[in-house]
């Protein structure tokens, strides 16, 4: 029943019955723990995904990918990050890729992709938390689309270390970004003071005290003042 559902999934379209491919999904949760099995499925899904099969077979190999796709999967998943049907399934099986690898081919994409896609991308980097993403997510900072600076913002928040707090706090904001910019940072700030680092959180608390933010954002940085002195 395996070799038939990985040979439907070849041609698997939108309208089709999904228990079909149920066998590869039975046969993903029982390869919990045994290697030898998963790195075949990743491998006969890896082919699916650089084949010509339909977007909602890669779909259903990306929703696979996520559970069991190594380093193995990256450059198959990478390659759909520019295409706008493809790429938010491609990124968000590439969220959860633990390997390393997975996160530097969401940062190598970045500059490559149209504006759209760079906020899904960069919500990955968010997602991941990687401190390797700070450099690249400041340079989204300073990018002509508001979108994508308040996105990269809101990943640099996600983020929260140190660095990813002074990139912020580094920032120009303009109406349309201030507030997811204030937001960021303050982010930042309460996870570096759960974090013990009040110096830090409190640096960081200071300068969105310094910019005039909104009130209920003044109150919560006045409040972490207090918490980190």
């Amino acid at each position: 029943m395996l070799d038939q559902a990985f040979e439907t999934l070849k041609t698997y379209d939108w309208g089709m019955d999904p228990n079909v491919l149920r066998p590869i999904t039975d046969a993903i949760v029982k390869s919990y723990g045994d290697a030898a099995a998963r790195k075949d499925l990743e491998t006969r899904l890896i082919a699916v995904l650089k084949s010509e099969a339909p977007r909602a077979a890669k779909d259903a190999v990306c929703r696979a990918l996520q559970t069991i796709g190594t380093a193995e999967s990256v450059p198959a998943l990478a390659a759909l990050l520019p295409d706008e049907k493809l790429s938010h399934m491609g990124r968000h099986a590439l969220e959860r890729i633990p390997a390393p690898e997975a996160g530097q081919a969401l940062r190598d994409a970045l500059p490559k992709v149209a504006a759209k896609l760079k906020v899904g991308i960069i919500s990955s980097l968010g997602v991941r938390g990687e401190a390797a993403s700070v450099a690249p997510l400041q340079t989204a900072l300073a990018d002509s689309d508001a979108a994508v600076v308040s996105a990269a913002a809101r990943g640099l928040g996600a983020i929260g270390i140190p660095d990813a707090a002074k990139a912020l706090a580094s920032a120009m904001p303009d109406p349309k970004t201030k507030a997811a910019i204030d937001g960021a940072l303050l982010e930042c700030a309460e996870d570096l003071l759960a974090a013990g680092k009040k110096p830090e959180a409190k640096a960081a608390y200071g300068k969105i005290l310094a910019g005039k933010p909104s009130k209920h954002v003044e109150l919560a940085a006045n409040l972490g003042i207090k918490a980190s002195s």
